[in-house]
């Protein structure tokens, strides 16, 4: 039964730790230790609903419905174009060293948004999630599947709470204006190459 916990786990956590949108969210509000706590919760909180809904066979919703899939696809690149957008703008702009006093913080609805956006507004997210967990969680035995969907979320959680406050290790690094317009740079990239697979994919 332990087995079966840590496959849940370990699976989990090797599909989150590849950097994608959402990490890449949480990584920075992390940085700039901005509803750090917020954001971790909402980010463990979508993925739960995912992978509960994934283990429960909803996953296969979405590989038999072509439109359904077409318009997370469609959905979720504008809203990916659209943060890259903001972040190359930031990068043009110019970073500040890192200066707390001085940052336009998000409201606390805005943080909640936006975690939510990175979370569900993703068709790869789902395809990790729902899809992917949920296939391997379905094929277990029926009364082991909530271990292995115990292991799943315990993973979401540790990995969010890692990463959101492990990136303070970071800010040294971010004193400075320059590292800012690279990481608003490097985001803006990701988000937008992203986007680019999910819509010629």
């Amino acid at each position: 039964m332990g087995n079966v916990y840590f496959n849940g786990f370990l699976l989990t956590l090797g599909l989150i730790m590849a950097i994608g949108a959402q990490n890449a969210h949480v990584l920075r509000q992390g940085l700039r230790g901005e509803h750090v706590l917020l954001t971790i919760g909402v980010s463990a909180a979508c993925d739960i609903v995912l992978i509960t809904l994934g283990i429960a066979g909803v996953g296969s919703l979405f590989v038999a419905n072509p439109d359904l899939m077409a318009v997370a696809r469609y959905g979720g690149a504008a809203f990916l174009v659209w943060y890259g957008t903001r972040a190359l703008l930031s990068a043009l702009r110019g970073g500040r060293a890192m200066d707390l006093a001085e940052h336009k913080r998000m409201s606390r609805g805005q943080a909640l948004l936006a975690a939510a956006g990175f979370s569900l507004l993703n068709p790869h997210a789902y395809l990790d999630t729902v899809v992917l967990l949920g296939s391997v969680g379905s094929q277990q035995a029926e009364d082991l599947r909530p271990l292995f969907a115990a292991g799943a979320i315990s993973a979401s959680i540790v990995w969010f709470l890692v990463l959101g406050y492990g990136a303070r290790l970071m800010v040294p690094l971010f004193a400075k204006a320059v590292a800012w317009r690279v990481l608003d740079a490097l985001v803006a990239l990701m988000l937008w190459a992203i986007a680019a697979s999910l819509l010629l994919g």
